[in-house]
């Protein structure tokens, strides 16, 4: 079955933030509880800017949830999901490899499919600060973005392909380790990032400056299979220069340099190799920690930590919960 807003759904909304605990004293941020009508869970809404707002959804309602939005004016918005997916009727999605970017202008009367549980992190602001943001000296939004700025004709809905960047500074924003004017700025920092890599290949596309271009096919194939060797050595990964070895012999023989390997990686899949490597490293102990079969000492030799500390440390940094927290059913903050 699927929820779908009922007349009492603003009231429960209303009700819910009005019982809410205020968690965080900063006078920035606002903290709701999802109505216990429809599950559980949280949202936070914090002003890092005049007139911009950064969201932070997470919730775990009873079904999936089905709206219905009437046709308004749209502010312009960027999200990504963590977990959990959301799609519109015209086949649009985010999360499961897609992050969204809704421009500002008329957005049209669409009906939109959320899942159950969700955990989601979005961006809300006039289109007009995009003139700040990204200043020409003439006071005007630079002309590669005035797609994003309608007025008052239909909005533009793009669903960028998600990268491993992009969800390391989307997990950033939602584990925030500061509090305070240090916390805004940080957030200021991460939301600006985050809007850069999401519009990242629109501008290249329209500058015809491709990230990747500069890379030759058989480079790029040496650096996927690159990624294949690290993916299939989590316990015991190679060395930069091994696995650059591995890939190459010589720039004689035609291998890849070194430094052709670190800056093609990045590129490529948006992290550096030491970076990629600690992602896949924490979401295979996220895994085995959900089963509950494992100690967390046992999962961390098993990943070639041999120091549980280290681990320990590198998995609460990326989820900011503790391995014995995961292993105890908690979610990932």
């Amino acid at each position: 079955m699927t929820i779908t807003p009922i007349p009492e759904w603003d009231e429960w909304w209303a009700e819910a933030a009005k019982n809410s605990l205020q968690e965080s004293s900063e006078p920035f941020e606002f903290y709701s509880q999802v109505p216990k009508q429809l599950g559980k869970g949280y949202v936070r809404d914090i002003e890092v800017y005049p007139q911009v707002w950064l969201g932070i959804d997470n919730h775990e309602y009873y079904d999936n949830v089905l709206f219905q939005d009437c046709e308004c004016d749209h502010p312009l918005q960027f999200a990504v999901c963590l977990s959990g997916t959301a799609r519109d009727e015209f086949g649009g999605q985010i999360g499961e490899g897609y992050t969204l970017i809704s421009g500002g202008g008329i957005q049209p009367k669409m009906t939109f499919w959320h899942s159950q549980s969700e955990v989601s992190v979005g961006i809300d602001m006039p289109p007009e600060l995009l003139a700040t943001f990204f200043p020409t000296g003439n006071g005007e939004i630079p002309p590669q973005l005035r797609f994003l700025a309608k007025g008052n004709d239909w909005q533009t809905l793009l669903y960028p392909k998600t990268t491993i960047a992009i969800q390391t500074v989307a997990q950033q924003i939602v584990n925030c380790p500061y509090q305070g004017m240090t916390k805004r700025l940080y957030l200021q920092a991460k939301v600006l990032e985050l809007m850069a890599l999401q519009l990242a290949p629109f501008l290249a596309e329209q500058t015809g400056l491709q990230p990747s271009t500069k890379l030759r096919n058989t480079t790029i194939a040496r650096i996927h299979y690159a990624r294949e060797i690290l993916l299939s050595r989590l316990d015991n990964p190679p060395s930069i220069l091994e696995l650059s070895q591995m890939v190459g012999v010589s720039d004689a023989c035609g291998g890849l340099r070194l430094r052709t390997l670190l800056r093609g990686f990045r590129e490529l899949f948006g992290t550096t190799v030491f970076g990629y490597l600690t992602n896949k490293r924490m979401e295979q102990a996220q895994q085995w920690l959900h089963q509950g079969n494992l100690s967390v000492a046992q999962v961390a030799n098993l990943l070639g930590y041999t120091n549980p500390v280290h681990f320990a440390a590198a998995f609460k940094r990326q989820f900011g919960i503790t391995p014995s927290e995961c292993k105890l059913g908690k979610k990932s903050v």
